[in-house]
Protein backbone atom coordinates (compact mmCIF):
# COMPACT_ATOMS: atom_id res chain seq x y z
CA UNK A 1 0.00 0.00 0.00
CA UNK A 2 2.79 2.41 0.95
CA UNK A 3 4.57 1.50 -2.27
CA UNK A 4 1.51 2.48 -4.32
CA UNK A 5 1.17 5.78 -2.42
CA UNK A 6 4.85 6.59 -2.85
CA UNK A 7 4.69 5.74 -6.54
CA UNK A 8 1.64 7.96 -6.97
CA UNK A 9 3.35 10.84 -5.14
CA UNK A 10 6.48 10.50 -7.25
CA UNK A 11 4.38 10.45 -10.42
CA UNK A 12 2.56 13.62 -9.33
CA UNK A 13 5.82 15.40 -8.54
CA UNK A 14 7.38 14.32 -11.83
CA UNK A 15 4.33 15.59 -13.72
CA UNK A 16 4.78 19.02 -12.11
CA UNK A 17 8.52 19.15 -12.82
CA UNK A 18 8.25 20.15 -16.46
CA UNK A 19 11.40 20.91 -18.44
CA UNK A 20 12.84 24.36 -17.91
CA UNK A 21 12.11 25.45 -21.47
CA UNK A 22 8.41 24.67 -20.99
CA UNK A 23 8.19 26.75 -17.80
CA UNK A 24 10.13 29.64 -19.35
CA UNK A 25 7.97 29.58 -22.50
CA UNK A 26 4.66 29.53 -20.63
CA UNK A 27 5.80 32.26 -18.21
CA UNK A 28 7.01 34.42 -21.09
CA UNK A 29 3.70 34.04 -22.92
CA UNK A 30 1.74 34.99 -19.79
CA UNK A 31 3.95 38.00 -18.99
CA UNK A 32 3.99 39.13 -22.62
CA UNK A 33 0.21 38.92 -22.82
CA UNK A 34 -0.16 41.05 -19.67
CA UNK A 35 2.34 43.63 -20.91
CA UNK A 36 0.77 43.84 -24.36
CA UNK A 37 -2.89 43.98 -23.43
CA UNK A 38 -2.83 45.51 -19.94
CA UNK A 39 0.29 47.52 -19.20
CA UNK A 40 0.88 48.99 -22.67
CA UNK A 41 -2.64 50.50 -23.05
CA UNK A 42 -2.42 51.91 -19.54
CA UNK A 43 0.93 53.56 -20.25
CA UNK A 44 -0.42 54.91 -23.55
CA UNK A 45 -3.43 56.47 -21.82
CA UNK A 46 -1.23 58.24 -19.27
CA UNK A 47 1.26 59.32 -21.94
CA UNK A 48 -1.43 60.83 -24.15
CA UNK A 49 -3.15 62.49 -21.18
CA UNK A 50 0.05 64.33 -20.16
CA UNK A 51 1.51 64.73 -23.67
CA UNK A 52 0.94 68.52 -23.63
CA UNK A 53 1.86 69.04 -20.01
CA UNK A 54 0.18 69.19 -16.64
CA UNK A 55 -1.60 72.49 -17.38
CA UNK A 56 -3.35 71.03 -20.42
CA UNK A 57 -4.32 67.96 -18.39
CA UNK A 58 -5.83 70.04 -15.58
CA UNK A 59 -7.57 72.32 -18.09
CA UNK A 60 -9.15 69.29 -19.80
CA UNK A 61 -10.48 67.94 -16.52
CA UNK A 62 -11.73 71.40 -15.51
CA UNK A 63 -13.98 71.59 -18.55
CA UNK A 64 -17.64 72.00 -17.44
CA UNK A 65 -18.73 69.00 -19.52
CA UNK A 66 -16.01 66.83 -17.98
CA UNK A 67 -16.95 67.91 -14.47
CA UNK A 68 -20.63 67.24 -15.21
CA UNK A 69 -19.71 63.76 -16.49
CA UNK A 70 -17.73 63.04 -13.32
CA UNK A 71 -20.60 64.22 -11.11
CA UNK A 72 -23.13 62.10 -12.99
CA UNK A 73 -20.86 59.05 -12.85
CA UNK A 74 -20.50 59.43 -9.08
CA UNK A 75 -24.25 59.96 -8.69
CA UNK A 76 -25.00 56.78 -10.65
CA UNK A 77 -22.50 54.80 -8.54
CA UNK A 78 -23.89 56.20 -5.28
CA UNK A 79 -27.44 55.26 -6.33
CA UNK A 80 -26.56 51.88 -7.81
CA UNK A 81 -24.09 50.26 -5.41
CA UNK A 82 -26.16 50.46 -2.17
CA UNK A 83 -29.27 49.11 -3.91
CA UNK A 84 -27.37 46.20 -5.43
CA UNK A 85 -25.68 45.54 -2.10
CA UNK A 86 -29.05 45.18 -0.38
CA UNK A 87 -30.36 43.03 -3.24
CA UNK A 88 -27.22 40.86 -3.26
CA UNK A 89 -27.42 40.15 0.47
CA UNK A 90 -31.17 39.42 0.29
CA UNK A 91 -30.81 37.17 -2.76
CA UNK A 92 -27.85 35.27 -1.31
CA UNK A 93 -29.67 34.82 2.01
CA UNK A 94 -32.84 33.56 0.31
CA UNK A 95 -31.02 31.15 -2.02
CA UNK A 96 -28.68 29.67 0.59
CA UNK A 97 -31.00 29.57 3.61
CA UNK A 98 -34.46 28.70 2.23
CA UNK A 99 -36.08 26.23 -0.15
CA UNK A 100 -38.93 27.70 -2.18
CA UNK A 101 -40.56 27.42 -5.57
CA UNK A 102 -38.70 29.36 -8.21
CA UNK A 103 -35.33 29.13 -6.43
CA UNK A 104 -33.61 27.81 -9.57
CA UNK A 105 -35.30 30.51 -11.65
CA UNK A 106 -34.05 33.23 -9.27
CA UNK A 107 -30.51 31.86 -9.48
CA UNK A 108 -30.73 31.86 -13.28
CA UNK A 109 -32.13 35.40 -13.42
CA UNK A 110 -29.24 36.69 -11.30
CA UNK A 111 -26.88 35.60 -14.07
CA UNK A 112 -29.03 37.17 -16.81
CA UNK A 113 -27.00 40.43 -17.19
CA UNK A 114 -23.88 38.32 -17.80
CA UNK A 115 -25.50 36.63 -20.81
CA UNK A 116 -27.31 39.62 -22.34
CA UNK A 117 -25.44 42.29 -24.29
CA UNK A 118 -25.43 45.65 -22.45
CA UNK A 119 -26.71 47.32 -25.63
CA UNK A 120 -29.70 44.95 -25.67
CA UNK A 121 -30.27 45.71 -22.00
CA UNK A 122 -30.41 49.44 -22.75
CA UNK A 123 -32.76 48.82 -25.66
CA UNK A 124 -35.13 46.92 -23.39
CA UNK A 125 -35.41 49.96 -21.12
CA UNK A 126 -36.08 52.17 -24.15
CA UNK A 127 -38.88 49.84 -25.23
CA UNK A 128 -40.34 49.97 -21.73
CA UNK A 129 -39.94 53.63 -20.76
CA UNK A 130 -39.40 55.44 -24.07
CA UNK A 131 -41.98 57.72 -25.64
CA UNK A 132 -43.32 54.82 -27.73
CA UNK A 133 -42.76 52.23 -25.00
CA UNK A 134 -45.10 50.31 -22.73
CA UNK A 135 -45.18 53.04 -20.09
CA UNK A 136 -44.39 55.94 -22.43
CA UNK A 137 -47.85 57.49 -22.55
CA UNK A 138 -48.29 57.28 -18.76
CA UNK A 139 -44.88 58.88 -18.16
CA UNK A 140 -45.64 61.68 -20.63
CA UNK A 141 -49.02 62.29 -19.01
CA UNK A 142 -47.33 62.66 -15.62
CA UNK A 143 -44.45 64.75 -17.01
CA UNK A 144 -41.91 62.13 -15.94
CA UNK A 145 -38.81 61.45 -17.99
CA UNK A 146 -36.86 58.22 -17.65
CA UNK A 147 -35.11 57.64 -20.97
CA UNK A 148 -32.54 60.29 -21.97
CA UNK A 149 -32.42 61.33 -18.32
CA UNK A 150 -30.66 60.33 -15.11
CA UNK A 151 -33.32 57.79 -13.95
CA UNK A 152 -32.85 55.75 -17.12
CA UNK A 153 -29.07 55.71 -16.67
CA UNK A 154 -29.44 54.55 -13.07
CA UNK A 155 -31.94 51.82 -14.03
CA UNK A 156 -29.70 50.50 -16.81
CA UNK A 157 -26.67 50.51 -14.53
CA UNK A 158 -28.55 48.71 -11.76
CA UNK A 159 -29.53 45.97 -14.21
CA UNK A 160 -25.99 45.54 -15.50
CA UNK A 161 -24.36 45.44 -12.06
CA UNK A 162 -26.84 43.62 -9.82
CA UNK A 163 -25.22 40.13 -10.11
CA UNK A 164 -21.84 41.11 -8.67
CA UNK A 165 -22.61 41.19 -4.94
CA UNK A 166 -24.96 38.19 -5.03
CA UNK A 167 -22.50 36.10 -7.04
CA UNK A 168 -19.73 36.71 -4.50
CA UNK A 169 -21.91 35.86 -1.51
CA UNK A 170 -23.84 32.81 -2.70
CA UNK A 171 -20.91 30.33 -2.98
CA UNK A 172 -19.42 31.51 0.33
CA UNK A 173 -22.69 31.26 2.24
CA UNK A 174 -23.35 27.81 0.78
CA UNK A 175 -19.91 26.67 1.88
CA UNK A 176 -20.08 28.05 5.41
CA UNK A 177 -23.47 26.50 6.15
CA UNK A 178 -25.85 27.79 8.81
CA UNK A 179 -24.83 25.92 11.98
CA UNK A 180 -23.53 29.09 13.68
CA UNK A 181 -26.72 30.97 12.83
CA UNK A 182 -28.89 28.14 14.18
CA UNK A 183 -26.84 28.14 17.38
CA UNK A 184 -27.32 31.89 17.80
CA UNK A 185 -31.07 31.61 17.20
CA UNK A 186 -31.36 28.72 19.66
CA UNK A 187 -29.68 30.91 22.30
CA UNK A 188 -32.36 33.55 21.86
CA UNK A 189 -30.75 35.95 19.39
CA UNK A 190 -33.14 37.74 17.03
CA UNK A 191 -32.86 37.44 13.27
CA UNK A 192 -31.27 40.86 12.87
CA UNK A 193 -28.86 40.28 15.73
CA UNK A 194 -27.85 36.94 14.25
CA UNK A 195 -27.22 38.58 10.91
CA UNK A 196 -25.11 41.44 12.25
CA UNK A 197 -23.15 39.45 14.85
CA UNK A 198 -22.77 36.07 13.13
CA UNK A 199 -23.46 36.18 9.39
CA UNK A 200 -22.02 39.57 8.48
CA UNK A 201 -18.58 39.02 10.09
CA UNK A 202 -18.25 35.77 8.14
CA UNK A 203 -19.13 37.30 4.77
CA UNK A 204 -17.68 40.80 5.17
CA UNK A 205 -14.66 40.34 2.86
CA UNK A 206 -16.69 38.69 0.10
CA UNK A 207 -19.30 41.42 0.50
CA UNK A 208 -16.69 44.18 0.17
CA UNK A 209 -15.22 42.37 -2.85
CA UNK A 210 -18.61 42.25 -4.56
CA UNK A 211 -19.29 45.91 -3.73
CA UNK A 212 -15.89 46.84 -5.19
CA UNK A 213 -16.59 45.04 -8.48
CA UNK A 214 -20.10 46.50 -8.61
CA UNK A 215 -18.76 50.03 -8.15
CA UNK A 216 -16.06 49.59 -10.80
CA UNK A 217 -18.58 48.31 -13.35
CA UNK A 218 -21.09 51.04 -12.49
CA UNK A 219 -18.52 53.78 -13.13
CA UNK A 220 -17.20 52.17 -16.30
CA UNK A 221 -20.43 50.95 -17.93
CA UNK A 222 -20.78 52.13 -21.53
CA UNK A 223 -23.10 49.99 -23.68
CA UNK A 224 -26.41 50.12 -21.80
CA UNK A 225 -25.87 53.72 -20.65
CA UNK A 226 -25.06 54.80 -24.21
CA UNK A 227 -28.46 53.58 -25.41
CA UNK A 228 -30.57 55.22 -22.69
CA UNK A 229 -28.62 58.45 -22.14
CA UNK A 230 -29.20 60.36 -25.38
CA UNK A 231 -25.61 61.74 -25.18
CA UNK A 232 -26.72 65.15 -23.94
CA UNK A 233 -23.64 67.20 -23.06
CA UNK A 234 -23.47 68.27 -19.46
CA UNK A 235 -26.65 66.35 -18.58
CA UNK A 236 -26.62 62.66 -19.48
CA UNK A 237 -23.03 61.96 -20.48
CA UNK A 238 -21.27 59.79 -17.94
CA UNK A 239 -17.47 59.65 -17.94
CA UNK A 240 -17.19 56.80 -20.50
CA UNK A 241 -19.62 58.61 -22.82
CA UNK A 242 -17.73 61.89 -22.38
CA UNK A 243 -14.52 60.10 -23.40
CA UNK A 244 -16.17 58.85 -26.60
CA UNK A 245 -17.58 62.28 -27.48
CA UNK A 246 -14.26 64.02 -26.82
CA UNK A 247 -12.31 61.52 -28.93
CA UNK A 248 -14.79 61.70 -31.81
CA UNK A 249 -14.38 65.49 -31.78
CA UNK A 250 -10.56 65.14 -31.92
CA UNK A 251 -10.12 66.43 -28.38
CA UNK A 252 -7.38 63.91 -27.71
CA UNK A 253 -6.14 65.49 -24.48
CA UNK A 254 -9.67 65.76 -23.08
CA UNK A 255 -10.47 62.16 -24.00
CA UNK A 256 -7.30 60.67 -22.53
CA UNK A 257 -7.39 62.92 -19.47
CA UNK A 258 -10.88 61.62 -18.68
CA UNK A 259 -9.75 58.09 -19.53
CA UNK A 260 -6.91 58.43 -17.03
CA UNK A 261 -9.52 58.79 -14.25
CA UNK A 262 -11.07 55.46 -15.19
CA UNK A 263 -7.60 53.96 -15.55
CA UNK A 264 -6.78 55.16 -12.04
CA UNK A 265 -10.02 53.60 -10.83
CA UNK A 266 -9.01 50.31 -12.47
CA UNK A 267 -5.62 50.37 -10.73
CA UNK A 268 -7.18 51.10 -7.35
CA UNK A 269 -9.75 48.35 -7.98
CA UNK A 270 -7.00 45.81 -8.74
CA UNK A 271 -5.06 46.76 -5.62
CA UNK A 272 -8.14 46.54 -3.40
CA UNK A 273 -9.21 43.32 -5.15
CA UNK A 274 -5.87 41.69 -4.34
CA UNK A 275 -6.07 42.89 -0.74
CA UNK A 276 -9.62 41.58 -0.27
CA UNK A 277 -8.73 38.23 -1.86
CA UNK A 278 -5.81 37.96 0.57
CA UNK A 279 -7.99 38.85 3.53
CA UNK A 280 -10.70 36.45 2.41
CA UNK A 281 -8.18 33.61 1.99
CA UNK A 282 -6.60 34.43 5.34
CA UNK A 283 -9.95 34.52 7.05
Amino acid sequence: MHTLVDAHGQASRSALNDPKWVRVTLTSIAVGFIVLFLCAPLVLVLYQAFSKGLDAYIHALSDPDALAAVRLTLLVAVATVPLNTVFGIAAAWAITRFDFRGKSLLTTLIDLPFSVSPVISGLIFVLMFGAQGWFGEWLLAHDTKVIFATPGIILATIFITFPFVARELIPLMQEMGFEEEEAALSLGASGWKTFFLVTLPNIKWALLYGVLLCNARAMGEFGAVSVVSGHIRGLTNTLPLHIEVSYNEYDVIGAFASASILAGLAIVTLILKSFLEWKQGKG
